[in-house]
């Protein structure tokens, strides 16, 4: 079982003719990825190492049923190759572009709660379902099946985390990013929500950072909605306060949005918290024994 993606997906990427777009496309075939066209206005009727290109997503839906939207698209363009997807009633995009001024991602937000289309990211490394689809940029060779689902902000953390739990004997249902920036598509909960209903999920991993509040809202639909067990990890712990550290969502303000804060709201609602991403494994361990 999986949740967003798994080896039915079909998958088109806007921006597979740019360098970033397509590498990670190829890598993406490499792990067994169905994708079927490529967007890139200008270029239709061309093909990217033997995927179709179209000038948009509304000729690729309708020549492929292409049903899952891959975004490395620019910084400046990206919001509007969210729409894009939107508006051709693609059920899922996936925005790995970082960078995207605020009010854009905004803009494209609303049009995607219009439309029903479900959104990851933007500046998030993507989802895979080892064995069956990867959209982004999660490094193949760490995956592996399983049943732990993930869900986190940062891509290098949600990284560490696949591989500490491979280590420890465990693979995943599916690994979400949600991304990091202060405006986001899916949330944690929302996150949560398909993991508590998938069946062959058993424990969930969420790993979070500081800024915002989005990690408390999910602990505490965790304890008022969730019967399977949760470990989390938040990274920032010696963060100053009015500092962005890496992600332009993750910063402290006006006391709000700590480490300690998070952690302290994590456990009071039931979540196995571990400091040490390296630890995670045998955190996860201690919780599945039960």
């Amino acid at each position: 079982m999986s949740v967003l993606v798994d080896s039915g997906s079909r998958v088109l990427i806007q921006g597979i003719t740019g360098k970033e777009g397509s590498f990670h496309t190829e890598q993406m075939r490499a792990f067994g990825t169905n994708v079927v066209a490529g967007v890139s206005p200008g270029k239709g009727g061309s093909d990217q190492n033997g995927v179709p290109v179209f000038d948009t997503v509304a000729d690729a839906v309708a020549a492929t049923g292409a049903d899952v939207a891959g975004v490395f698209v620019p910084p400046a363009f990206a919001a509007d190759a969210i729409m894009e997807a939107a508006a051709a009633a693609v059920p899922l995009t996936v925005c790995i572009t970082e960078g995207i001024p605020i009010h854009d991602t905004a803009r494209a937000r609303a049009t995607v709660e219009r439309t029903g289309t479900a959104l990851l990211g933007p500046n998030c490394p993507g989802i895979v379902t080892p064995a069956q689809c990867k959209v982004g940029i999660i490094p193949n060779h760490i995956n592996r099946p399983g049943p732990v689902g993930i869900v986190g902000r940062s891509g290098t953390l949600t990284y560490e985390v696949i591989q500490s739990i491979g280590s420890a004997g465990y693979g995943q249902t599916t690994s979400v990013g949600i991304g990091g920036d202060p405006v986001l598509g899916l949330s944690f909960t929302e996150v949560m929500r398909l993991f508590a209903e998938d069946a062959q999920t058993q424990c969930v991993v969420m790993i979070g950072e500081i800024g915002g509040s989005d990690e408390e809202d999910a602990a505490r639909w965790v304890k008022a909605n969730m019967k399977k067990p949760v470990v989390g990890f938040i990274a920032g712990v010696t963060a100053p306060p009015g500092k962005r550290m890496g992600h332009a969502g993750a910063i402290i303000s006006g006391g709000k949005g700590t480490a300690q804060e998070k952690l302290a709201v994590m456990e009071e609602c039931g979540i196995k918290v571990t400091r040490n991403p390296a630890e995670m494994g045998k955190t996860l361990k201690s919780v599945l024994k039960k």
